[in-house]
């Protein structure tokens, strides 16, 4: 096997960033990629496999890392007692979604591409395995508090289901309006005010 030249798949993956960019998965083109970063289409199908292929190295090591730390802040927290949870659970949700934006906002480019540019890719979807998350790890906190839900009812699943995707599609709101940080740190304050009591005056009882 030929030796790669050094710095030839970093030069691709810059034009590549800035080519889904503006144009999106669709419409982008490898040509102009390749143009861009000097080097051949051949190149990019060698160290790429193909367009997908390409895209996927932009963006989803960000997203396995972001996943990743999101299942282990709802690890931490369901690790606590009944009471523990019951009280720490707005400042859980609130740290939880606070280091969410730190994240998205250290990896800006990556989040453009994942919301705005990705249709016709396998990460399109990608806020469903989110919420499957949420989902599960809310459920598990509704038993441990004791919730006076009605967990086999079908309704209550497919309603949390939609609350749940709300939630995360209104997060990335902020990065698809071109908040700056600190726009977005008053944004999420007064949007997790609005969907824990929410959540509490369907699926609970108490003050927010």
């Amino acid at each position: 096997m030929a030796k790669q030249i050094e710095g030839v798949a970093e030069r691709i993956l810059a034009a590549a960033k800035r080519e889904f960019l503006e144009k999106g998965y669709v419409d982008a083109s490898l040509r102009t990629i390749a143009a861009a970063a000097d080097t051949s289409t051949n190149s990019i199908y060698v160290r790429f496999g193909d367009k997908e292929g390409l895209f996927s190295a932009i963006v989803e090591p960000v997203l396995s890392e972001m996943t990743e730390r999101f299942i282990k802040i709802q690890e931490q927290f369901h690790q606590m007692d009944r009471a523990a949870q019951a009280a720490r659970m707005p400042e859980y949700s609130d740290g939880g979604t606070a280091a969410l934006l730190d994240y998205m906002y250290a990896h800006l480019d990556a989040f453009r591409l994942l919301l705005d540019a990705s249709y016709g890719t396998r990460f399109h979807n990608f806020v469903d395995e989110l919420v499957r998350i949420e989902v599960e790890y809310t459920y598990k906190y509704m038993e441990t508090v004791g919730y006076p839900a009605n967990f086999g009812d079908t309704l209550t699943e497919k309603l949390l289901h939609i609350v749940t995707t709300s939630r995360f599609e209104s997060i990335f709101e902020v990065i698809r309006h071109g908040m700056s940080r600190e726009e977005a740190a008053e944004y999420i304050q007064l949007l997790s005010r609005y969907h824990r009591t929410g959540f509490l005056a369907i699926f609970g009882t108490g003050t927010p």
